[in-house]
C-alpha cells in the first residue's frame, strides 16, 4: 500500500470502514486507489478524499434471476467520496474507450489491493483499449467545460480550470506519440512529458502550486499564456481528431480476451 504521509488518518479509517462495508455486501475488493485532484496532482487544502475501487463478486451471486446492481455508492459525506464498479462494468467500459479504469489502474495512491491484479489488468488493457477511442472520451471531457465555462476570454472559477487543463494536456500527450499509447493519470507527469508552449506550462504549474497552497483561488479571467493554449489546443482536437476505425474482428478479439480474464478472475477469487 502507498498513502502520501499528509493523508489525514481519519480520512482513510473513514474510507477502510466503506471498503468494508463493501465486503460485508458479498463484494471482493481487487484494488481501492485514491482518484480526482490529489491523485490527479493539482490538490489543494481542502480537497475530497476520492476513493475509487474495483471488486468482483462470488461466482453464485451471476447465478440468480435478479443481478446484482454493478456499482456500489456510498453517500457524501464530509470530504470522503468513496465508491467502486464490478469488474464486469469496467471491463466493458475500457472496451468502449472509457479512459476511467485505466486511470484508476494507474493511480499511485493505493489503500489496498490484491496483489498482482492490477499489473494482470494493465497488460490486459494495454491489448483491448483503443486509444483513439481514448482521445474521444478526454476530447469530451474537455468540450464539456468549454461548455460551462463559455470563453476563454471571461472569468471562471480558476480551481474549476484545471479539469479543462488535464484532458488537454492528456491529448497532447497522446498526439505526440500518435495517440498509439494511454498517458499518465498524473497531469504533473503528463504536463512534464509533453511539448506545451513553456509560459503556458510554466503558468499551469503555477497555478497548481497555488493550489496546494490555498483552499480558494477565486474566480478570475484564464492566464493569458493559458487562455491561448487551451484555445489554440482545443480548437485544434476538436477539429482534427480522427475517430476510431472500426474493426470488428479486432473488436471480437478485445472481447474474448475481456471475457476470458473475466472469468479467470471470478473462477480464482
Amino acid at each position: 500500500m502507498s498513502l502520501p504521509a499528509d493523508f489525514a488518518p481519519d480520512a482513510v479509517a473513514a474510507i477502510r470502514a466503506r471498503l468494508d462495508m463493501a465486503r460485508a455486501q458479498g463484494a471482493k475488493i481487487l484494488f481501492a486507489i485514491e482518484s480526482g485532484s490529489r491523485a490527479w496532482g493539482f490538490p489543494s487544502p481542502d480537497s475530497d478524499y476520492d476513493c475509487r475501487f474495483v471488486y468482483i463478486r462470488p461466482v453464485a451471486d451471476h447465478l440468480v434471476l435478479e443481478q446484482p446492481r454493478d456499482v456500489l455508492e456510498f453517500p457524501l459525506e464530509g470530504e470522503i467520496d468513496a465508491g467502486g464498479w464490478d469488474l464486469r462494468k469496467a471491463l466493458l467500459l475500457a472496451l468502449g474507450g472509457n479512459a476511467v479504469i485505466v486511470e484508476w489502474a494507474k493511480s499511485l495512491i493505493v489503500y489496498e489491493e490484491m496483489p498482482g491484479f492490477r499489473q494482470r489488468l494493465l497488460d490486459l488493457l494495454a491489448e483491448i483499449v483503443d486509444p483513439a477511442k481514448v482521445s474521444r472520451h478526454y476530447l469530451g471531457l474537455a468540450r464539456s467545460h468549454v461548455a460551462k465555462t463559455g470563453s476563454f476570454a471571461g472569468e471562471v472559477k480558476l480551481k474549476k480550470l484545471f479539469y479543462l487543463i488535464r484532458p488537454i494536456v492528456a491529448l497532447d500527450w497522446m498526439e505526440q506519440r500518435d495517440f498509439a499509447r494511454l498517458p499518465p493519470m498524473n497531469m504533473v507527469d503528463c504536463l512534464a512529458e509533453t511539448a506545451v508552449p513553456a509560459q503556458a506550462a510554466s503558468e499551469i504549474r503555477r497555478l497548481i502550486e497555488k493550489k496546494r497552497e490555498t483552499r480558494e483561488l477565486g474566480t478570475g479571467p484564464i492566464p493569458a499564456a493559458i487562455a491561448r493554449y487551451l484555445e489554440a489546443r482545443y480548437g485544434h482536437h476538436e477539429m482534427n481528431l480522427a475517430g476510431s476505425v472500426r474493426d470488428e474482428a479486432r473488436q471480437a478479439r478485445n472481447r474474448a480476451l475481456a471475457t476470458d480474464f473475466y472469468r479467470r478472475e471470478a473462477e480464482t477469487q
